[in-house]
């Protein structure tokens, strides 16, 4: 939960909309507020301040998670970062830690993983 018992503030990024769908529906019956889009860009437009938690998919129509997050980073947003990906090797794990994510969950994802990791 966030500060003063206030729910935390999701952004969810991810383009298959029934896997968005899917987790937005479960991380909101957690107790989670989400924010969810299909793609960097949109997700990208609006204001980040109250995020408390990025989760992205790797493999965007327009853009990747890496991206992603170093652009919220350049606008100043020091939330926490996950990246959830069907293509996960050494590389990319390193990447995206060295970008700041805090974890990397690969694709197909179970619930609870997802859950665990915002724990």
């Amino acid at each position: 939960m966030g500060s003063d018992s206030t729910p935390l503030q999701l952004l969810l990024i991810e383009d298959d909309e029934e896997v968005r769908r899917s987790f937005q529906l479960l991380l909101q019956g957690h107790g989670y507020e989400v924010r969810a889009f299909a793609g960097a860009r949109s997700a990208m437009a609006g204001d980040h301040s109250p995020f408390d938690v990025m989760i992205c998919d790797y493999r965007l129509p327009d853009g990747d998670g890496l991206s992603v997050l170093r652009a919220m980073r350049e606008g100043g947003w020091q939330g926490r970062a996950i990246l959830m990906t069907g293509f996960p090797d050494a590389r990319l794990r390193d990447e995206a830690r060295a970008c700041g994510f805090e974890a990397v969950l690969e694709k197909p994802l179970r619930a609870r993983d997802l859950v665990a990791a915002l724990g």
